[in-house]
C-alpha cells in the first residue's frame, strides 16, 4: 500500500506528529489531490494544544488541516468538469445535501456538515480526497500562496459582505488574519472609515501593512478617542466582531450607531455577558457568521482578488512541512499573520 507524509493528531494530548500513513483512495464522485501548500488556522492551533474545545470536538487519530491548494492527480468514477492537473482548493464543509437548507441552496447552514481536518481527515498531508462537488478551481490570476488561504479569506469576505458598508463607518474588533482581511475588503469596496482594534501591537502593525490606516491599541486608547479624531458624531454603522473577546465585543456595542449592524465571527466564551439594554434600545442587528456561503462567497472572493485586492502581506512566514513545529510555535506566539506550510519543499 502506497504511503504518504501527514501531520496527525494521533494521541489525545498536546502536540501533532509527522507520520507515514496510507494514501487515501478516491471513490465515486471524489478526486485525489496532491497538496502543494497549506495554511495554519487557529482551529489547528486549538487541536495542537488539545484544549477543551479540541477535546470535545476531535476524535483521534485525525489528519488535521483544512486550508490548502493542490492539483488533481486522479478522478474517481463519475467525476465530470475536472481534469488531472487542475489546480484546486475546496470548501472544507462537506454537507448532507438533503436537509432543508441544502435543498434550498444554503449549504453553509447545513446542520449535518462535517469539516475536513476535524470530522474527517484533512489537508495536512501529501494527498487529500475531496468530493468533486466541494472543489473550487483556482484561477491563473491567483498565486498558490493566496489560494492556500482562500478558506479563511472566505470567512473575512462572508463577514464583510454581510451588510452594506459602502460609505459607512466600519469597526473590526480583533486584528487576527481574518479581521485584517475583512478590514481590507471593507476598505476596497468603499467603506468610509475602517477602524480595527486589538491588544497585539504586532497584529496592528500588520494591519497597517495591509493598508488599514486607522488602528486602535485597546490597551492604550479607547474607541471614543478614534471616533473623535475621525469627526464621527454618532457611532459606527457596521461592526465585525473577530476577536472572541467579551471586552472587545462590549466596547463595540457601546460604539455602535443606533440601528447599526454587527456580524459575529469570533468565538465568544459561553460565559460572555453583555448589556442587552444596549442592543435593544439601540435597535442593533446581530448576525452570527460561520464559514462561507457556498459557493457565492467563493465567487466574490475570487473576483475581489482578480480586481486588484491585495492581501499578500497577510502571509508573513513560510516553512517546509518538516519544520511544522517551528511554524506552530510561531502561531502560538501571536507574532505572525498567516503561516504557510510547503508540502513540495
Amino acid at each position: 500500500m502506497e504511503r504518504m507524509k501527514a501531520l496527525v493528531k494521533s494521541r489525545a494530548e498536546p502536540g501533532i506528529w509527522l507520520e507515514q500513513v496510507p494514501v487515501p483512495v478516491a471513490a465515486t464522485n471524489e478526486v485525489l489531490i496532491r497538496i502543494h501548500k497549506t495554511g495554519i488556522c487557529g482551529t489547528d492551533a486549538h487541536i495542537y494544544n488539545w484544549d477543551d474545545w479540541a477535546q470535545n470536538n476531535i476524535q483521534t487519530p485525525r489528519i488535521i488541516g483544512h486550508e490548502f491548494v493542490g492539483e488533481i492527480v486522479e478522478l474517481g468514477h463519475g467525476v465530470t468538469g475536472y481534469a488531472v492537473g487542475d489546480r484546486v482548493t475546496a470548501e472544507g464543509h462537506i454537507t448532507c445535501g438533503h436537509c432543508r437548507n441544502c435543498r434550498a441552496g444554503k449549504r453553509h447552514l447545513c446542520a449535518e456538515a462535517i469539516g475536513i481536518g476535524g470530522g474527517r481527515d484533512g489537508a495536512f498531508a501529501e494527498y487529500l480526497v475531496m468530493p468533486a462537488g466541494n472543489l473550487w478551481p483556482v484561477h491563473d490570476d491567483i498565486p498558490s500562496d493566496i489560494a492556500a488561504i482562500l478558506d479563511p479569506f472566505g470567512n473575512a469576505v462572508h463577514c464583510a459582505l454581510s451588510f452594506d458598508v459602502t460609505g459607512e463607518d466600519v469597526l473590526i474588533t480583533g486584528a487576527g488574519p481574518i479581521g485584517i482581511m475583512a478590514a481590507a475588503v471593507c476598505r476596497f469596496i468603499g467603506a468610509r472609515h475602517v477602524v480595527i482594534s486589538d491588544i497585539n501591537p504586532y497584529r496592528l502593525q500588520l494591519a497597517e501593512k495591509v493598508g488599514i490606516k486607522y488602528t486602535v491599541n485597546a490597551v492604550r486608547h479607547g474607541l471614543p478617542e478614534m471616533m473623535h479624531a475621525l469627526n464621527m458624531s454618532n457611532g459606527f454603522d457596521v461592526g465585525l466582531e473577530m476577536s472572541g473577546s467579551p471586552d472587545a465585543f462590549n466596547d463595540m456595542l457601546d460604539a455602535m450607531y443606533h440601528g447599526g449592524c454587527v456580524a459575529l465571527l469570533g468565538f465568544l466564551p459561553p460565559q460572555t455577558v453583555i448589556n442587552w439594554d444596549t442592543v435593544i434600545f439601540k435597535g442593533l442587528h446581530l448576525k452570527g457568521v460561520y464559514g462561507r456561503e457556498v459557493f457565492e462567497t467563493w465567487h466574490k472572493m475570487s473576483q475581489l482578488l482578480r480586481s486588484g485586492l491585495d492581501i499578500s502581506a497577510i502571509i508573513t512566514h513560510r516553512f517546509p512541512v518538516s519544520e511544522f513545529e517551528q511554524a506552530f510555535e510561531l502561531v502560538h506566539s501571536g507574532e505572525c499573520g498567516k503561516v504557510i506550510l510547503d508540502w513540495e519543499a
